[in-house]
């Protein structure tokens, strides 16, 4: 005998039929997406809308998820900003994207400003470390291979100053071993009056001495 509202006859494969789940609210869409990462407003109100969130409804759930701290276009910019720099972009092309988000120019200001902060700012440096991992100590000494490498930076993103700092140094730096190699004459004994003008690991090798 079966209950009122139920089917006499089971299912063949004898398995309770699932219940439908419900239709996620948009607040909760917008929740779960920003449960995986920080999304910019922009951001946000386009994935809510590819989802069949209307642009009103989206936009008023966006605006509660940034009443309750839920969403933040400062924090989401200045974790961007952290997670490009250190992948090795340039400040150009973090600029760029961070711009493609509809940001406000202070909240992108801030972005680089914390960049300042944390000490993650120092273009050049990071210029010639992607020069040095991509295409080693030749770039010194081969025109074609630095037309390269400035061209690798350009695409990075990095701005014409650090690209020209960063070759330019790499040209100058040059280790004691590669000066006697090339032949320049060291004296015996290394003073500031003689000690020719070298940095870097030169700089180490000498204070070693």
């Amino acid at each position: 005998m079966s209950l009122p509202g139920t089917s006499a006859t089971p299912p063949a494969d004898g398995r309770r039929p699932r219940r439908k789940r419900p239709e996620p609210t948009p607040a909760q869409r917008a929740l779960g997406l920003l449960a995986r990462r920080e999304h910019s407003k922009k951001e946000l109100a386009r994935k809510l809308q590819a989802r069949g969130v209307e642009q009103q409804q989206a936009e008023a759930v966006i605006a509660r998820m940034a009443a309750e701290g839920w969403q933040d276009d400062a924090r989401f910019a200045a974790g961007l900003a952290r997670m490009r720099a250190n992948g090795g972009y340039g400040p150009l092309r973090i600029r760029a994207e961070l711009g493609t988000h509809g940001l406000a120019d202070e909240t992108i200001a801030a972005a680089f400003a914390a960049l300042a902060e944390a000490g993650d700012d120092d273009w050049t440096g990071r210029a010639r470390e992607l020069v040095s991992r991509r295409h080693g100590t030749g770039v010194a000494h081969d025109a074609a291979v630095r037309r390269k490498a400035a061209d690798y930076l350009v695409r990075r993103g990095f701005d014409a100053a650090s690209i020209r700092a960063a070759l330019r140094d790499g040209r100058r730096t040059f280790g004691l071993a590669e000066l006697a190699h090339r032949g320049a004459i060291l004296p015996r004994r290394l003073t500031p009056a003689n000690r020719p003008p070298i940095n870097g690991c030169a700089a180490a090798a000498v204070r070693a001495e």
